[in-house]
Parts: C-alpha cells; structure tokens; sequence
C-alpha cells in the first residue's frame, strides 16, 4: 500500500503543485481543504479524498486525518493572515489554543497548531520538501541586473526586511531611494506593493527627492520553519509590481518559492524588471 500525505491546502497553486509532487513520487494524498481559501479545483487534481475544512475547525483536521490514516502532513498554500485573526469561529480545541498563546503573530499560531497535531501523531513535513528545484537560486534571475540604485536599495532593505521578520510582522518592504516606502503587515505583500505603489504616485507633479521606481524586497524569518509560512512569488506578484510601478525583486536564495518560475522571470523580462537572490545573512545595521 501507498503511502498517505496530508495535505493542508490554502489558497493559490502551492496546494496543486505540491500534491502533484507527492503523486508522482506515489504518495496518496488526503487533502484537508481550507473552506475559506482552498481553490475548488482541488477536489479534481487525483487525490484519494478532499475533505472541505473551515479555518476554525482544529478538532475535525485531527479527525479527518487520523482517519484516513494519515501522520505526515504538509500545509501548502496562503491563508490571509487577517483571515487568521478575525474571520475564524475556532472549535474548543482551537479556542483553547488561541488563548494559551501570549503573541497573536502567525509563527506561534501556526506553530502552537502544529504542535497540537504533532501531539496527535499527526508531524508537518516541510511545505517544499518536494519542490526544492523551485526554490530561488542564487544570482541575477533576469535578463537585466540590478542598477547602482536599486542594489542601493536591497541593501538597505535586506536589513529593514530582516530585522521586521523576526517579529513576525512580515517579509516584504517597498523601498525607495533608500527610504522605506511600505512595510507589509497584515494586509499581505500584494497590497504592501500597490500600497507603495499609490504612495508614490501621489507624489506627482509635486516636488519629491524620491525616485518613482520602487525596489521589492521579500525574505525569509532570521529562523524560517519551512513548514509554513514560508516566502512565495509568482507570475502575479510580477504583474502587481509592475501595476505599482516597481522595478527590481531581491529574493533570499534557496529559501523563496518561486511558483512557474521559468514564466515568472520571462513576465519579468518583458516588464523590465530585475530580480535576483542573495544567500540570507544576520540582518545588519541600519543606515
């Protein structure tokens, strides 16, 4: 008999790329979908059961799992974190979880929830624990390199982006010219961007030592668990970046999902845009 993954499915292409990656490495699959967030499409992608979950229900993942045999599961796919903190009816299991923690941040809910679970024989693997030929390598990605001022701009961003990453506030800053435009928090990296976006293009026509063109910087936690949360862009993050007005994306190499990789970097070509992946470093001084 095969063996059986969970899989904890949000929303996007992540769930449907991981599950295509356990299948062909002949694992049956038990998808335990996020009712909230999971793409319908999910129920017709070959796994052996799809299971429809609202975010709140701790108590009937266990269940669902135990099951049907399942004690390796991955959790793939965004949940908006907003959708976290208020949008949920938590079970009691959940209930009871939410009120042991002493910060409301994603790493130790997420983390609080994979312990649960942990508890119950039921273990998170890595979320890219099969997709390691996605993850960014390092090095300029794109036809065109950074510019003196936009690799001005990573430097200064890598340090901002790092530093708020250790508090789980997020891992995306916008910057300009050296100035921190946006930070991403709640509302997720897309809205950071356009966000940035909005600002600086309410600057027109008035005087500004800004330059128009914003640099993205995405990277992963000073201690990133690769079972959740886990940094990703994709072809829709190109198209974001350019409707803001953005022209470079620094990654952290090996530790960023790049979904359709190879269509994200042509996307990026065409738009002008640079991107590149830099190994992750301690985060270093300000200024």
């Amino acid at each position: 008999m095969a063996s059986r993954l969970g899989l904890i499915a949000g929303n996007g292409k992540f769930p449907f790329l991981v599950l295509d990656a356990a299948r062909a490495k002949g694992y049956e699959v038990v998808v335990a979908a996020i009712r909230e967030e999971a793409d319908p499409a999910i129920e017709n992608r070959g796994a052996v059961a799809v299971h429809w979950l609202s975010l709140g229900e701790l108590s009937k993942l266990i269940e669902t799992f135990k099951a049907a045999g399942v004690s390796e599961a991955i959790m793939a796919g965004q949940v908006k974190h907003k959708q976290i903190f208020s949008a949920i009816k938590p079970d009691w299991k959940l209930a009871k979880l939410l009120l042991s923690l002493t910060t409301r941040n994603t790493d130790s809910l997420i983390g609080a929830v994979a312990k649960v679970l942990a508890d119950e024989g039921i273990h998170l693997q890595s979320s890219t624990s099969l997709l390691e030929p996605m993850m960014a390598p390092a090095g300029v990605l794109t036809q065109r390199a950074p510019d003196d001022q936009e690799e001005t701009n990573i430097t200064y961003g890598r340090a901002v982006a790092h530093h708020v990453a250790r508090f789980d506030i997020g891992q995306t800053v916008v910057i300009a010219e050296a100035a921190c435009v946006a930070i991403e928090a709640m509302e997720g990296t897309d809205e950071a961007i356009l966000r940035a976006g909005k600002l600086m293009q309410s600057l027109h026509g008035e005087a500004s030592t800004l330059s128009r063109s914003l640099t993205v910087i995405k990277v992963a936690k000073p201690n990133q668990d690769m079972r959740f949360d886990v940094p990703v862009v994709g072809i829709h993050t190109i198209e974001v970046m350019t409707k803001a007005g953005a022209s470079c994306l620094a990654l952290d190499a090996d530790k960023c999902l790049m979904l359709d990789r190879q269509k994200v970097i042509e996307a990026a070509d065409r738009a002008g845009i640079a991107i590149v992946a830099e190994v992750a470093a301690h985060a270093g001084k300000i200024g």
